[in-house]
C-alpha cells in the first residue's frame, strides 16, 4: 500500500501542491499524513502516525526528500526505520526508490558519505580543541565556581558537620556538580 506524507514549514505555506503531486502518484488522499511544523522538531503527529500505521510491504511516498528530513542523518535515521518496518520509500523529485537495488545502492551511498561526514567533523573537532589546549586554552564550559567560591565550598566541605546539601543550597549548585569540583566526602548526608 502507498502512504503519503507531505510537510510545510509554516502556516503560510500551502500542502496542496504534495497533496496533488502524491495522488498522482497513486497514493489514497486518506492515506497521506500531513505536519506543518520544521523539520528540524523531532516530533512530528503525522509523520509518527505514519510511522505507526506502517506495514510489510507498504511504500511511503514523499514529493522531496526534505519534506522528510532536515538533515542527512535524520533522512537516514527515518528510513532505516522504514525498512525495519518492512517497507520502502519513494521520492518522486530526486526519482529515489529504495524498493528497487538501484534504489537502495542510492540510499546505502548516501548513507555512506553522511557516515564519512560525521567523522570527518569528529576529527576537526577533536584537532581544533587539541590546537586550543595547545595555546593554553581551556575549552567548554565556564566553571560554575569562581575561584573565590570554590575555596569557600572547599573550606565548607572539609566540615563534615555542613551539611551537603546545605553547601549545594548556599553556591546553588547540584550535588553531581559538588562531587565533580570537589571529589568525594566522607560522612555525606
Amino acid at each position: 500500500m502507498l502512504l503519503g506524507y507531505a510537510r510545510v514549514s509554516t502556516a503560510d505555506q500551502n500542502l496542496e501542491a504534495q497533496r496533488t503531486a502524491l495522488m498522482e502518484a497513486g497514493v489514497d488522499p486518506a492515506r497521506i499524513y500531513t505536519d506543518t511544523m520544521s523539520g528540524a522538531k523531532a516530533e512530528r503527529p503525522g509523520l509518527a502516525e505514519m510511522m505507526r500505521s506502517l506495514r510489510p510491504g507498504d511504500v511511503v511516498v514523499i514529493v522531496r526528500l526534505d519534506r522528510l528530513g532536515r538533515s542527512l542523518l535524520d533522512l537516514l535515521d527515518l528510513v532505516r526505520r522504514i525498512e525495519r518496518a518492512g517497507a520502502g520509500l519513494r521520492s518522486l523529485a530526486e526519482t529515489l526508490d529504495t524498493t528497487t537495488p538501484t534504489g537502495r545502492l542510492l540510499f546505502h551511498l548516501f548513507a555512506a558519505l553522511a557516515e564519512f561526514e560525521r567523522g570527518l567533523i569528529r576529527e576537526r573537532t577533536m584537532a581544533g580543541l587539541a590546537a586550543a589546549r595547545a595555546r593554553g586554552a581551556k575549552p567548554g564550559r565556564k566553571p560554575v565556581l569562581s575561584p573565590d567560591r570554590l575555596a569557600l565550598a572547599k573550606l565548607l566541605w572539609s566540615n563534615p558537620a555542613v551539611p551537603i546539601s546545605q553547601i549545594c543550597s548556599e553556591f546553588r549548585v547540584s550535588r553531581r556538580t559538588l562531587y565533580r569540583e570537589l571529589g568525594p566526602r566522607t560522612g555525606q548526608d
